[in-house]
């Protein structure tokens, strides 16, 4: 990273509003999110707060079957995709990856490990760990 971190702290899901604002105020004019973390660590619960932050009413849900979900807010479309159970990377490129990806609206993205040669040049990295009192550390960074 290029030294352009953020460190954030939640104990509790009460607490994931302002976390949520605070990664957007972050990310600035950056609209493609990157979520890395163990299975269970808050990923899709935290990419909830942040489409509430950005105004959908819609119903955020994890699309690890449909590998990608898309929500309205006002003005914009996000996109929610989730690569656990993708094979190969070729799987995202033939569903229209790309397409997504460059359309200027929001994307965030579960397991970006799977399209390693897929990820855009700039994006925000959230790491999410969950440490031993169950609090989630989250580390916000800027590639």
């Amino acid at each position: 990273m290029n030294g352009n971190n953020m460190l954030l702290t939640a104990s509790s899901t009460s607490q994931l509003s302002t976390v949520a604002s605070e990664i957007i105020t972050f990310a600035s004019k950056n609209r493609i999110f990157l979520f890395y973390g163990e299975m269970g660590a808050g990923k899709t619960t935290l990419i909830k707060s942040l489409c509430k932050q950005l105004g959908t009413n819609d119903n955020v849900a994890s699309p690890t079957f449909s590998i990608v979900n898309e929500y309205n807010a006002p003005g914009r479309n996000i996109y929610h995709f989730d690569f656990y159970r993708l094979k190969t990377q070729t799987e995202a490129l033939d569903m229209g990856f790309e397409e997504y990806l460059y359309s200027g609206n929001y994307c965030f993205i579960e397991w970006p490990e799977k399209i390693p040669d897929l990820l855009p040049l700039h994006y925000i990295s959230i790491k999410i760990s969950v440490e031993s009192n169950n609090e989630r550390q989250i580390i916000v960074g800027q590639i």
